[in-house]
């Protein structure tokens, strides 16, 4: 009965091959491998390493004991980011990453075919600026020659897949995060892939997550000195298997992925496409077995993570404990910052954005380490309320429960903040929820687990879950209509 598969989860800041080994009872994980995932600068292009990365993908697969019988391969990503390949399958240039500046004014170029409710309307997707369709939007503007070159498109996770297996294939849930995707007939979007006059034989054919890709080619298990393993088109955007991983008892639950950054939303059997949800920009993505991910893609840890890294520049390392206690012995609700205004969202001195913001808008600026700290923390925490209200509006559900999964659900001082303001049981964890959820999909696919239902039951036994209950929600109630303001203001 004893199972090993081996899950790859790269997030926007490193990567980790992860062995999840189930033994007929409880799934265990064991690190095999940790590498970090940094961009890099190419001809002024914010790019991904891929060769790099791919390097690392190999040395995982060497470290792996001869000893040890792996039964499948899945691989997990972030969204949107793809590279396109020529006539002879060589990389046109470095996939190039999502905070790139050449998606700038994107959104204005498409509104020229589509409107924003109209394409919202097709695709149910948030419009975000660095959706897969702004990026092709700019490479068909000033960059044709690179797509007339392309012959193929893959998205990250499927680039992956690719080089492992040379099969190109596009997995559904990863394919649902570029905006040219239909969310009702889980196909590509023929109308907005022909209106935007791009060349539709460069998108890959579909698979469901789940479905095997292939095997690792010969030629890169002679290299690597391994079997030709099963590769699995797991639950391949690692929201998705993050999704999978959220150990809930019931069907109806709402949960926060929470990293870089913050995914918060529930699961269904049938998108929301409404006049309210485009108002809230919410976005339908697809699932496992053919739900979606009702969710909101909000900044998560990254202002903080950028936070931390221009401390360190000016010669103070904080570790994430010493964070939290410089943060909890700061006044409480002196300042508020919208997380998700553009101020924030390119690399930078975070620190003096916070206090420009602050000064901007007419509030108290945070002067020490822990008020700005506090700050962060305080204003995702409301940031959640805000949007489990526009979710629990859509979706005409009550939640009485939270589940915080991924690397944020250890920050107890943002988990109980969260319990506090929104009056909501939190319950945090599994931490590695996103490896979880890939390595049950590939579980799935080989009959170990009937569905994604006993998964979480064998999630439930296996991992440890912390709860916070909700304290001082009155105290936080009166700051929460403050905080409103902020947003409302636009952070003028």
């Amino acid at each position: 009965m004893k199972k090993n598969v081996l899950a790859f989860d790269f997030g926007a800041s490193s990567g980790r091959a992860i062995l999840g080994t189930y033994d007929g009872e409880k799934v265990q994980l064991k690190e095999i491998h940790r590498f970090e995932n940094e961009p890099i600068l190419v001809n002024n292009t914010l790019s991904w390493d891929i060769e790099k990365l791919f390097s690392e993908v190999k040395k995982a697969l060497k470290k792996i004991s001869k000893n040890t019988v792996i039964d499948s391969i899945g691989i997990d990503t972030w969204g949107v980011d793809f590279g396109l390949l020529d006539e002879n399958d060589a990389l046109i240039h470095k996939p190039v990453h999502y905070r790139d500046s050449r998606t700038d004014g994107m959104m204005e170029e498409v509104e020229s075919f589509f409107s924003r409710e109209k394409l919202y309307e097709l695709t149910g997707n948030q419009i975000i600026f660095f959706n897969t369709i702004f990026q092709l939007m700019y490479l068909n503007k000033y960059r044709k020659e690179d797509l007339n070159k392309a012959k193929s498109m893959l998205l990250m996770p499927d680039l992956f897949n690719y080089f492992l297996t040379g099969v190109k294939r596009a997995e559904e849930t990863i394919a649902s995060t570029t905006q040219l995707f239909d969310p009702y007939k889980k196909t590509w979007n023929a109308e907005i892939i022909q209106t935007l006059g791009l060349p539709g034989d460069i998108f890959q054919q579909l698979v469901k997550p789940g479905e095997t890709i292939g095997t690792i080619s010969r030629e890169l298990a002679k290299e690597l000195g391994i079997p030709q393993i099963p590769v699995v088109a797991t639950a391949s955007h690692d929201t998705a298997s993050a999704v999978v991983g959220v150990p809930a008892s019931d069907d109806d639950f709402l949960f926060v992925s929470c990293g870089t950054w913050s995914l918060i939303g529930t699961e269904l059997e049938e998108p929301i496409i409404s006049t309210k949800s485009a108002s809230f920009n919410i976005t339908n993505e697809s699932g496992v077995n053919g739900t979606t991910r009702f969710l909101k893609n909000v900044t998560g840890l990254w202002i903080l993570q950028e936070t931390k890294k221009q401390f360190e520049k000016e010669g103070r390392k904080y570790s994430y404990d010493e964070i939290t206690r410089l943060a909890e012995e700061s006044a409480s609700f002196r300042s508020f910052i919208d997380t998700d205004h553009p101020d924030f969202q390119l690399p930078g001195d975070m620190p003096s954005k916070i206090k420009a913001f602050a000064r901007k808008t007419n509030q108290p600026i945070p002067e020490t380490d822990g008020e700005i700290f506090r700050t962060v923390y305080e204003s995702l925490a409301l940031k959640y309320r805000y949007v489990f209200e526009e979710i629990m509006e859509c979706t005409n559900k009550q939640f009485n429960q939270v589940h915080i999964v991924g690397g944020g659900s250890q920050a107890e001082i943002l988990c109980q903040m969260v319990a506090n303001a929104s009056n909501i049981e939190v319950l945090a964890g599994p931490v590695e929820a996103t490896v979880i959820g890939n390595s049950a999909v590939q579980l799935i696919s080989q009959k170990v687990f009937k569905n994604v239902s006993e998964a979480r039951d064998v999630i439930k036994k296996s991992f440890d879950v912390k709860s916070y209950q909700p304290d001082q929600h009155e105290k936080w109630n009166l700051h929460y209509d403050d905080f409103k303001n902020i947003l409302l203001s636009g952070g003028r």
